[in-house]
């Protein structure tokens, strides 16, 4: 792995990388099958990714014909890394051991290991028989949208194909480690102007969040719409937020400090809810919400742009989604992507049918959709929001700030990469850009 990690740092061409060889095996951030039931008895907050998160080496698989190998600079931390360190809602060596069960290259994902992480951004080494468009060198994003494309469900939106599956949650070999195997159409040409810790940290929530407000697939967001937009601040907020304010719209945001107030205003945010400030207190106990309480929501909102919202972006799941179905205009659409307090959902259907409401589930997103957010994140229109960086080694700790909710943004993971700030190949452009708007979520994380 030295020399790879030496070949990239020193412009290797493709052909010279290619002439490396590869390594038996490489060192991962993995969970193990034998230590799944670890937690079980246990409150979910109580449950902590630092006991069950583990880095050691692992076999390189076989690459299959539309596959590749890319060397992994760094990668990030997603809720579903999180999911996966807790086995929660369960264990994912379920969704390996059912992959495993789709012949040949399946089965090499059936393993007593799972290693984990659904980002990463780096160099190409080696690529299938069958891949065309992509080559050793290349640096590169990657998208976790894995799908088999002979399936044909998969060709109108490859998100309601039958076998789609999330790479590194729902699949073997992902990000978080210092090689990963991937298929040659989660691969997208990383931002020039942006350094490996930057770059890794947008595919996931970016894709998701464009997925969920820009395209006809879900909210299909249009200019003037009036967006709330719940934990504005957070891996998918930051991204939301951005998409409202570039697409003319006219943003919400809620978050739980005054920092991440002041942190919305620097990004153009006017209108913002400290939700700790406000105390709402959507559920009176574990059964029952008070309705006042979303009522009061609605009057916060209209004090602050004179009218309801158009569109809700949903993820904390149950503690906010009465209120989100409350809160939304007659017409409007609650668009929802996660369940992060909870998925069992509950709220007052009449508020929904009688004001001809929609609510919209959406799921990442598919490569056109996750290329033409990667596309606006090379063109310096929406940022990274990095806001912290572990080494691989710490991911686990990583992986605790964002299970207790500890963090603003999104935090990156170095794995092949010795230092931060490697891998900028365009400063110029990153001057244009702007450095302190490139570093918005990085200098208020600090």
């Amino acid at each position: 792995m030295q020399k790879i990690l030496e070949a990239i740092q020193n412009g290797a061409s493709g052909a010279e990388l290619a002439a490396i060889p590869l390594p038996d095996s490489y060192r991962a951030v993995v969970v193990r099958k034998e230590e799944q039931t670890m937690f079980e008895g246990m409150e979910s907050e109580d449950k902590d990714p630092r006991q069950s998160l583990h880095v050691q080496d692992i076999e390189l698989p076989e690459l299959a014909p539309d596959e590749a190998i890319v060397a992994v600079m760094a990668s990030s931390i997603n809720f579903n890394t999180v999911w996966s360190a807790i086995f929660e809602p369960l264990s994912t060596f379920g969704f390996l051991t059912r992959l495993g069960r789709e012949g040949y290259w399946g089965a090499r994902h059936d393993q007593d290991f799972h290693a984990v992480g659904s980002d990463g951004s780096g160099v190409v080494l080696r690529v299938g028989s069958a891949v065309r468009k992509w080559a050793p060198g290349d640096r590169v994003v990657i998208h976790c949208n894995h799908v088999d494309d002979q399936d044909p469900s998969s060709h109108n939106d490859s998100m309601i194909g039958d076998n789609q599956r999330i790479w590194g949650f729902e699949t073997n070999y992902g990000g978080l480690g210092e090689l990963t195997v991937v298929k040659a159409n989660q691969l997208m040409p990383k931002p020039a102007h942006l350094s490996w810790e930057e770059s890794a940290v947008n595919a996931l929530c970016n894709s998701t969040s464009y997925r969920m407000l820009v395209s006809p697939n879900a909210a299909h967001m249009k200019q003037g719409d009036a967006v709330l937009v719940w934990g504005a601040s957070g891996g998918l907020g930051g991204y939301a937020m951005q998409y409202v304010l570039n697409g003319g719209g006219t943003p919400v945001g809620v978050v739980s400090s005054p920092e991440k107030v002041a942190l919305l205003n620097e990004l153009g945010v006017e209108h913002v809810i400290n939700r700790r400030e406000a105390n709402y207190k959507f559920w009176s106990d574990e059964t029952t919400q008070d309705e006042s309480e979303w009522r009061r929501l609605g009057k916060d909102i209209r004090s602050m742009i004179g009218r309801d919202v158009d569109i809700v972006f949903e993820h904390p799941g149950r503690q906010t989604f009465g209120a989100s179905v409350f809160a939304a205009a007659r017409g409007g659409t609650i668009v929802t992507c996660a369940a992060t307090s909870g998925f069992k959902i509950e709220y007052d259907n009449r508020h929904l049918w009688m004001k001809l409401k929609r609510i919209v589930g959406s799921h990442f997103a598919n490569y056109a959709e996750a290329s033409a957010a990667n596309d606006l994140i090379r063109a310096g229109k929406i940022q990274p929001i990095l806001s912290a960086v572990y080494s691989m080694n710490d991911t686990g700790e990583a992986a605790y700030q964002v299970h207790k909710n500890l963090h603003e943004g999104k935090i990156g993971v170095l794995c092949l990469a010795p230092t931060e700030g490697l891998g900028i190949d365009d400063p110029e452009f990153r001057e244009q850009v702007g450095e302190d708007r490139i570093t918005l979520f990085r200098r208020h994380g600090a």
